[in-house]
């Protein structure tokens, strides 16, 4: 019984043991020894160490202050490109500007990120390059919904900068080949306040301009081909540092030629219509020229309201023009047909006046030959006084109708009147030929000539003036579209 006993209580005594041995070493395992590494800081204490009031930033310094210039690198995005004006001769556009520079100061290697991604609110405690744009009229920043803004700085402490701008800059335009022409814009960044002592910008150099894939231009096609350089400044305040992009873009002449060339075409070829209307038809003809006068006076106006006023000709002026002279001559031409139409009626007129004349002439000179008959009675002194009157004025008169109507007089037996410087008397011939009469058959004649001269006119006009406007038309095409269209690509 004892034996037993002792066997049970040495069994517990042991299981008590190992149970809290096995906890002991459970809790040795559970606790760990304290850590020996510092504190790490919070991006909101590195960046006042950074750039903080303690840390000795000063953004009213330039890097490197009175060493080497402050390098700046340039690239632009183009969002969007247009509402190109001829009238203010500018452009507008939408664009991400990136400058890039370094900055030691903000160099740090406490942080583990390569990069940090700042709030735009911190652009006011770091130095910024003064950049504008030279050839700018207005320019907006973009705060919706926040500023459009992006700073971040690398840990070799250099520092991009982006923001969204929308710009009007100036772009002084060439409109002699308007609407075939080929504008060049420019676009300048500048330095306002820092020589080139202090700043310098330059470009990217790989792809410096970019531009949306999906950009387009109503009117213009924008060339793939940009220019860059430097267009350095010289004041009298110093040297400035300036670089350029240069923009080609080639007007699309769509809309013109829809617009204005066609119309003006067509409003010629209506015109020429009248050619084939019959002359008596004046109300028609007259109608006709003067509303095809006043449409194409309206067109040309139309086409110079979006231009500015230039002193040069432009190529769509030229076209107007000629345009408008075509209108013009067809309608004189229907003044000059209807002219020669009615010529009939004046030379009858005036052969049926001559022959009144001449018949007064007749009755004149019978009265001259009874105041001879009375100056042969003797001591009839006064008749002859009489008869030497007459005869002076039938002697003006006769020069006056030879000058003046082209008739021939022959004299109305009047000799002894007539008197040469020695005194001598002259006998002219006693006849007076008379003008036939006109008949009805004459007139019908006259009418029937020049009529068919008046036709004549028409159907000269209608081969002429199509020849005249489509020979204008092919050297006009060549010149513009051709010629100078090389000559503008070879410059660029």
């Amino acid at each position: 019984m004892l034996p037993q006993v002792a066997r049970i209580l040495y069994v517990l005594s042991f299981c008590v043991f190992q149970g809290g041995f096995i906890r002991l070493s459970s809790c040795k395992e559970e606790i760990k020894p304290p850590s020996r590494a510092g504190p790490q800081l919070s991006p909101s204490d590195f960046l006042d160490k950074l750039m903080g009031k303690t840390s000795g930033y000063d953004a009213r310094i330039r890097p490197n202050f009175k060493g080497p210039a402050v390098n700046v690198t340039c690239n632009i995005f183009i969002n969007s490109f247009g509402s190109i004006t001829e009238t203010t001769m500018d452009y507008r556009l939408n664009v991400f500007l990136r400058q890039m520079w370094n900055d030691p100061r903000l160099a740090y290697s406490e942080y583990p990120d390569d990069s940090l991604d700042l709030d735009p609110s911190m652009l006011d405690s770091i130095w910024k390059p003064d950049l504008f744009f030279a050839n700018e009229k207005g320019a907006n920043f973009h705060e919706v919904t926040t500023d459009n803004k992006l700073l971040r700085i690398f840990q070799d402490g250099s520092v991009l900068y982006s923001i969204r701008l929308t710009l009007t800059l100036s772009c002084p335009m060439d409109l002699k080949n308007f609407p075939m022409d080929i504008q060049t814009c420019t676009m300048q960044l500048e330095s306002f306040g820092y020589t080139m002592n202090d700043l310098i910008f330059e470009w990217l150099s790989d792809n410096p301009v970019q531009v949306a894939d999906d950009l387009t231009l109503p009117q213009f096609v924008l060339k793939e081909e940009k220019d860059l350089g430097y267009c350095t400044k010289h004041y009298n305040t110093g040297k400035f540092t300036c670089i350029e992009v240069k923009f080609h873009l080639e007007r699309q002449m769509g809309y013109y030629l829809i617009q204005m060339y066609i119309p003006s075409l067509l409003i010629v070829i209506l015109s020429w219509v009248s050619f084939w209307i019959n002359m008596d038809a004046a109300p028609a003809r007259v109608g006709l020229g003067i509303t095809t006068v006043l449409t194409m006076t309206t067109q040309s106006s139309g086409s110079r309201a979006s231009l500015p006023k230039v002193s040069y000709v432009k190529a769509i002026d030229i076209w107007m023009a000629v345009c408008l002279l075509f209108v013009f001559a067809a309608l004189l031409e229907y003044a000059a047909v209807n002219f020669v139409s009615r010529q009939h009626k004046e030379f009858i007129r005036l052969r049926k006046k001559q022959r009144q004349q001449r018949i007064a002439v007749g009755s004149r000179a019978v009265s001259v030959e009874s105041l001879r008959k009375a100056n042969d009675v003797p001591g009839n002194n006064s008749a002859c006084r009489n008869l030497s009157q007459h005869c002076s004025a039938c002697a003006r008169e006769e020069e006056l109708m030879r000058e003046s109507r082209g008739f021939y007089f022959r004299g109305y037996g009047l000799g002894h009147c007539l008197q040469t410087k020695d005194g001598t008397a002259v006998e002219g011939p006693p006849v007076f030929a008379p003008l036939p009469p006109v008949t009805i058959y004459d007139g019908e004649v006259l009418h029937k000539r020049f009529v068919d001269r008046a036709k004549r006119i028409d159907t000269i006009s209608r081969a002429v003036f199509p020849l005249s406007f489509l020979i204008f038309n092919i050297f006009y095409w060549i010149t513009y579209k051709v010629l100078r269209h090389e000559d503008i690509h070879a410059n660029l």
